[in-house]
């Protein structure tokens, strides 16, 4: 699984998770041939970004390449169970990604199209977002 090596801050403000804006970075296919756009706002977690690259990976087998986007680097805490009100934030549980409309999460290179879009359709149910499948413009 995706966990940065070294933060700056080991704890996070949890900030506030709006749906507002539209990603201004990663909006495009920069790598590969397909792509996966997100059309809805969500925190994507490295578990689920490692279970989208094992599907992912089924459909390249060997005679293709997968470009993962988006790195998880967003710390988020959790108190253990039934531990009282108070006594300080918790201890990092896990790291999440924000996702913004627009962003292109996913790329793939060396498969056919069609062959792309099963792969990326199947991919989807893995996430907490809509997604929409796009292609490079030459």
């Amino acid at each position: 699984m995706l966990i940065p090596r070294k933060v700056k801050h080991r704890k996070w403000h949890k900030g506030r998770r709006r749906n507002t804006g539209v990603a201004t970075s990663k909006v495009t296919v920069a790598f590969g041939t397909f792509g996966m756009r997100a059309t809805t706002y969500a925190w994507v977690t490295s578990r689920q970004i490692e279970s989208v690259r094992k599907v992912l990976t089924r459909y390249v087998k060997k005679g293709g390449k997968i470009w993962i986007r988006i790195f998880p680097d967003k710390p988020i805490t959790q108190k253990g169970a039934e531990t009282p009100m108070g006594k300080g934030k918790g201890a990092v549980d896990h790291y999440v990604c924000i996702i913004k409309p627009g962003t292109v999460m996913f790329e793939m290179d060396g498969i056919t199209e069609t062959a792309a879009k099963e792969a990326f359709n199947f991919a989807t149910y893995k996430l907490p977002l809509k997604t929409q499948f796009v292609k490079r413009h030459v």
